[in-house]
């Protein structure tokens, strides 16, 4: 299928947004266009969905895509399962850059999360449109518009709630669970439930399935097979959909040009559960619930040796390594370039460094690109949500051109 189309009727089409959203009238001044009769308070928040209000946001060709998927033989007749949502977003102007760029979004969101802001600026994807990206946008296996048939295994659990939410990721500073959210100032509008903003994002959580190693499994299967049609281009990750890019860069690490990751998700052997801080085992192959290209070789993720490593604080967690004489790496993972942007804000800059130290480990050279240390200020989990996002989308921009410069 194909459309020329802007982002932000994806988002309020795909979502049915309720609720105004106020406080940003100076940003849509700069972005919409009023008709007659029409003044600019009607065209703020989910009242820009009217025929009267025009966007101007990046255009786009459109087109969409089924990739992978497999028949399997059921009672019902067959069904098909493991494929990935793919939508390409073509620069009307042309394409002026040499890879492409596909985004993965996190858990308990859809592709939607890089198309417009919860109050209408522009996202990631219209920034990278304008900078003559091909942009590939996905909603990976078993979510959204990749939802499984695979009913037995792809059981679901909820996206999100407005409790969890406002403490994880727009207000974390009232919660105050770990010292660093006091430094949180980028959310738009209150960041609380009633707050038309709030509502506009705590809409956009979807459920999202509970089997981790099928889900891992499924886009494994279809992953590189989407790479393969797609060519050599620049993964970018925001929390746990980041063990896609790792996954992909195990399997088919030629067709990664380089792994870029928002706040991610995968610190080894361990998750943070509730609102993010208590700590529970995940990730037995230490970035992923399925098995991963050690060397040497294991069969089992039970054979590497495992210690704790740091001085466990509300403001510096503690990271599991390896040890003992044998550390294996993870060759194919490490010959991906790989950057991790966190927040200041955010939760994940309590713990992120255990993902640094443990590609170091496996034989990586990983870059962590602090925010806060570029003047970037004031960002939680959904950064590229957040007020200052393109500050955060140029740095991106900057890093892959560093990377293009090295080929």
């Amino acid at each position: 299928m194909h459309a020329t189309t802007s982002l932000p009727i994806l988002w309020w089409l795909a979502l049915g947004f309720l609720g105004e959203s106020h406080g940003v009238a100076t940003s849509l001044g700069n972005n919409v266009t009023l008709r007659d009769n029409t003044t600019e308070a009607n065209c703020i928040g989910v009242k820009a969905i009217s025929p009267d209000c025009n966007s101007h946001e990046t255009p786009y060709h459109r087109d969409f895509f089924y990739v992978g998927g497999h028949y399997e033989d059921s009672d019902l007749g067959n069904l098909t399962y493991d494929q990935i949502y793919v939508e390409k977003l073509t620069p009307v102007g042309g394409v002026k850059q040499s890879k492409p760029v596909i985004f993965f979004h996190g858990g308990g969101t859809s592709g939607v999360t890089w198309l417009n802001t919860p109050d209408n600026r522009k996202g990631f994807a219209s920034f990278f449109i304008e900078h003559g990206y091909l942009v590939y946008i996905l909603d990976q296996t078993s979510v959204g518009r990749g939802s499984e048939e695979n009913l037995d295994d792809f059981t679901l659990r909820i996206g999100s709630t407005a409790e969890i939410s406002e403490a994880g990721f727009t207000v974390p500073e009232l919660s105050d669970e770990y010292p660093q959210s006091q430094n949180h100032t980028q959310w738009p509008g209150s960041g609380q439930k009633g707050d038309p903003i709030f509502d506009a994002f705590e809409n956009a959580f979807i459920p999202l399935t509970s089997n981790k190693t099928a889900q891992q499994l499924s886009m494994r299967k279809s992953g590189c097979e989407m790479l393969r049609l797609i060519g050599s281009s620049f993964l970018v990750s925001h929390s746990i959909g980041s063990v896609n890019p790792i996954l992909l860069s195990n399997d088919c690490p030629d067709y990664v040009a380089g792994s870029i990751n928002l706040d991610p998700d995968i610190v080894p052997f361990e998750d943070f559960t509730g609102t993010g801080m208590t700590m529970s085992s995940e990730r037995p192959w230490g970035f992923a619930d399925v098995s991963l290209s050690y060397d040497p070789p294991i069969s089992n993720y039970t054979e590497l040796n495992l210690t704790k490593i740091g001085t466990d604080t509300a403001g510096n967690r503690s990271c599991i390594l390896q040890s003992g004489s044998t550390i294996r790496t993870l060759p194919n993972i490490a010959s991906v370039p790989f950057v991790a942007l966190t927040g200041e804000a955010s939760p994940h800059i309590t713990y992120d460094h255990c993902v640094i130290a443990y590609l170091q480990q496996v034989g990586g050279s990983p870059d962590w690109i602090k925010l806060g240390d570029l003047g970037i200020t004031g960002n939680g989990h959904f950064a590229h949500l957040e007020l200052n996002n393109l500050e955060i989308a140029a740095v991106v921009h900057d890093w892959i051109q560093e990377r293009l410069k090295l080929e």
